[in-house]
């Protein structure tokens, strides 16, 4: 997400977020609009369907309530510190972290614009992705945590992991400077995202009977009309973050749609070697993997760049699966590691390849989007990818010992066992 935030004022040579009236293109303010709605579109029903129907019946509630309250919970911490840390200028600590000049949106006027949109609607696209990445999140714990550790979890992750590492890369921070190339969040939303995750997995704790007693999703059809919610969400999420109506937008489009295919196709063949039946569940997380795999390189990849990137998702994705659960045992219940967090560094790294005018216009790979050889470039992202990795998995491991220590994480064994939409909303999803 090269364009994003001040990175996008920077390269513009502009002063700050706000500028004067007067630089307001209609055509990028209707575009990004669009691809606001449709990255909200992605939590709220898309992943809130994705993930319920992957969970067991007694649990569907609960993990759309969880999506629900990540929406709204993330809306108001956004308005109230989120955005003005991850998109203000700090001043002398502008490396690490943002000001305090968007304090409660406070300002903020409807003359306000970011580079040929008005700031209002740049503040509101963030915004929805500071929703889906905690979102994300609660897929690796689903079924076994308490509502009120997820969301207390949750919103201290928010400011204390997502924040800065989106300031980092987006928002002028050290990263950016560095020359680190994330079209749309490899770094800042499916590693921290990921990463999170798996500490997540190993601190709560598996779930009562896994591995030995089998846990099926309850409605597949359900995660299917969620799965194709995320694909057609993730053109906004990824050709929204071209800032504006153009070239880069149709390119990021494309090469969204082509890596999710091909992450769909060898997940697909991957099943079918493996078990003899390729399966629905495996297709349609084949295509997570695919669009999770493409966001960070979306902005400087070709066709065949895609393809690539999608067609190896979908197989080292597969394989991070297998390992996850089946050899190490980690209870990661709806894969969240495997396929964004292995995704997101797969992609970045990616990124670092296709971009470098290296390799940048050969055969429709990329269009030589960075200044580097493939071997320095390739070394900024994977500093990158290192660097996030560490500090969200301290970060998280902090956290969630330190919700652990106030709230309790894990749901008792007698609400565990009854499920948690019952033990913990008081309500079932299903009246048969």
């Amino acid at each position: 997400m090269m364009k994003k935030g001040l990175g996008l004022l920077m390269a513009l040579g502009l002063p700050g977020v706000a500028l004067a009236d007067g630089g307001l293109d209609s055509g990028n303010t209707g575009w990004i609009l669009t691809a606001t709605a449709l990255v909200l579109f992605m939590t709220l029903p898309g992943l809130a369907l994705f993930y319920a129907g992957l969970v067991r019946a007694k649990n569907v509630l609960s993990v759309l309530m969880q999506c629900f309250a990540l929406a709204s919970t993330m809306s108001i911490l956004w308005f109230v510190v989120g955005y003005t840390l991850a998109f203000t200028s700090g001043g002398d600590a502008n490396d690490w972290i943002g000001g305090l000049d968007r304090l409660f949106l406070g300002g903020l006027t409807k003359a306000a614009v970011t580079g040929t949109i008005p700031e209002s609607v740049f503040i509101m696209f963030q915004m929805t992705f500071a929703i889906i990445t905690p979102a994300l999140i609660i897929g690796a714990f689903a079924e076994r945590v308490r509502f009120s550790a997820m969301l207390l979890f949750s919103s201290l992750w928010l400011l204390a992991v997502y924040v800065p590492v989106t300031h980092w890369v987006w928002g002028g921070g050290w990263l950016q400077q560095m020359g680190l190339l994330d079209f749309a969040g490899g770094t800042v939303v499916h590693i921290t995202a990921g990463v999170a995750a798996l500490v997540g997995a190993l601190v709560v704790g598996k779930r009562r009977g896994f591995p030995q007693t089998m846990m099926p999703p309850h409605n597949l059809t359900m995660t299917v009309t969620g799965a194709g919610m995320l694909w057609v969400g993730w053109f906004g999420f990824n050709a929204g973050s071209a800032l504006a109506a153009n070239g880069d937008a149709g390119m990021a489009m494309l090469v969204t749609h082509l890596s999710a295919a091909g992450g769909c196709f060898t997940w697909m063949l991957c099943e079918w070697i493996k078990h003899g039946k390729p399966s629905v569940l495996g297709i349609v997380t084949g295509m997570v993997a695919g669009l999770g795999t493409i966001t960070p390189a979306s902005g400087y990849v070709g066709p065949a760049g895609a393809l690539v990137i999608g067609l190896t998702a979908g197989v080292v994705c597969f394989y991070a699966t297998q390992l996850i659960k089946r050899k190490l045992h980690i209870d990661d219940s709806l894969d969240v590691f495997p396929v964004h967090g292995v995704g997101g560094i797969l992609g970045t790294l990616f990124a670092g390849i296709f971009a470098s005018p290296d390799l940048g216009v050969f055969s429709g790979f990329g269009f030589g989007a960075g200044n580097s050889s493939i071997g320095e470039q390739f070394t900024v992202q994977l500093i990158g990818v290192g660097v996030t990795f560490a500090f969200a998995g301290v970060m998280s491991w902090l956290l969630f010992v330190l919700v652990d220590k106030v709230v309790g994480l894990r749901a008792s064994a007698d609400d565990e066992t009854q499920g948690l939409d019952i033990a913990l909303h008081e309500e079932r999803g299903y009246v048969l």
